[in-house]
């Protein structure tokens, strides 16, 4: 088939379309009700467990005591059941393998009883540990193949949940992947192990300034996450598109984004009964969603979440993307989340608000409203600055790959360096310091 025709039919279609989707109606189940409503959430633990498991449990999240088997016993019955209410037939273990991918392996909670019949099992150890075949996932060439033994480990901290398919669904466990000698063989081992140096430092510091109640310290993000939706006739039409995710060549378009007028502007009817069972379904799944809107290239969106624990943020994300890509699909379209899949246009960025703090403390970068007598902020601040200057190279290292650094340095984009930009108040009140002290903080205008 020729370009010409392929691109004339793909119109057609186009043109065509009638949805497959049955209506949503949130007057019938609001969302309120829906969110979180396949998550094994503490609510969830809290009406499900003893009590005495359900502190201890809560004791192992929130301040990082050891768990013990006889809590990871009791929880995995709990869940188990829950998960079976809800028509899960297997537990899945998701990770984050360093493919840059989402990966899980499945297991039935079915086992036989060896008189033909069979009982639905979920142990503690089952919950806590898996062994899939790390052979063929990336490790960097720290060990050969015959020592690709790989272990993955309960993230207790990011809770359990339900993914749902037409024809059952399925207990999806988040959890670090790790070689039989300790060394992290995805992403969230180096995240988790960074949130507990992060607060093991902070806690020391705040002991300094008498805060020594123990609260534990976390990071916190907000990643939004910008994308395209393309008709899916429009993108089988390209194999460019289908196999790098992205175009490697082709005209521009009469009309690309010089009018700014795509940016925030009315959000067109297929387009936004996407986005709405999108955000049915994670709010499914607990991720706060929060805003959506235009962007600024033709057939660019945003979607972005309310800030919450970096790790579960992160979790968050994948769901995310896999919800966006999935639902996509129902209505005709494709989802591209490569950072650059059209030349001449703006890239799909993934802008991350970041803070750290603890329940009692608050947010320990809020500068309040004399940020000059905030010596406890300024502290926290100064040392963010001296790590993104002492380790520019490896914060430069951790987002360097091909599909962001065709991104980096055009339309929009930022340059590929790393800087720090503080705002005027900040600026100026560093530069007091420089020259001998802070005596005041510039006012802002509004």
């Amino acid at each position: 088939m020729s370009g010409n025709k392929a691109r004339l039919d793909a119109i057609s279609a186009v043109i065509n379309y009638k949805p497959i989707s049955e209506p949503l109606n949130f007057a019938e189940t609001p969302a309120k009700e829906l969110f979180a409503c396949n998550v094994f959430s503490t609510a969830v633990m809290k009406q499900r467990l003893p009590k005495p498991i359900y502190n201890s449990i809560m004791a192992t999240i929130q301040q990082g005591t050891p768990l013990d088997i006889s809590t990871a016993d009791a929880v995995a019955a709990a869940m188990k059941d829950w998960a079976i209410a809800k028509g899960a037939t297997h537990y899945a273990h998701v990770f984050y393998p360093l493919t840059g991918l989402t990966a899980e392996k499945h297991d039935s909670f079915l086992t036989p009883n060896g008189d033909g019949s069979a009982v639905a099992e979920f142990s503690g150890e089952q919950l806590i540990q898996g062994e899939p075949d790390g052979s063929s996932f990336p490790t960097g060439g720290m060990r050969p193949t015959f020592e690709a033994r790989g272990y993955t480990a309960w993230d207790v901290t990011s809770p359990a949940y339900i993914l749902e398919n037409p024809n059952g669904t399925t207990l999806c466990i988040p959890t670090a992947f790790v070689s039989w000698t300790g060394e992290a063989l995805d992403k969230k081992t180096p995240l988790l192990r960074a949130m507990k140096a992060l607060n093991n430092q902070t806690q020391r510091i705040l002991k300094l300034f008498g805060n020594d109640d123990g609260s534990l310290v976390t990071a916190s993000a907000g990643p939004e996450q910008e994308y395209f939706l393309i008709d899916r006739n429009f993108f089988l039409a390209r194999p460019d598109l289908m196999t790098a995710g992205r175009t490697l060549f082709g005209a521009p378009p009469a009309k690309g984004q010089q009018f700014d007028d795509h940016y925030f502007g009315a959000i067109p009817e297929r387009v936004l009964a996407c986005m709405l069972e999108t955000e049915h379904e994670l709010y499914k799944l607990g991720v706060p969603v929060k805003t959506r809107h235009n962007e600024v290239a033709p057939g660019q969106y945003e979607v972005a979440p309310v800030y919450e624990n970096a790790n579960v943020a992160t979790d968050h994300q994948q769901l995310l993307m896999l919800t966006l890509k999935r639902v996509a699909e129902k209505y005709g379209m494709v989802c591209l989340t490569h950072e650059k899949p059209f030349a001449g246009v703006n890239g799909s960025g993934k802008h991350v608000n970041f803070s750290f703090g603890s329940p009692t403390l608050g947010n320990l970068l809020e500068p309040g409203e004399t940020p000059h007598q905030n010596a406890r902020f300024l502290l926290f601040c100064a040392a963010v600055i001296r790590a993104v200057d002492k380790y520019a190279l490896l914060l430069r290292s951790i987002i360097a790959h091909a599909n962001n650094d065709h991104r980096l340095g055009a339309h929009e984009a930022p340059p590929a360096i790393i800087s720090i930009f503080l705002g005027d108040q900040l600026t100026d009140l560093f530069e007091q310091i420089k020259a001998g002290g802070a005596k005041s903080s510039k006012v802002m205008s509004t």
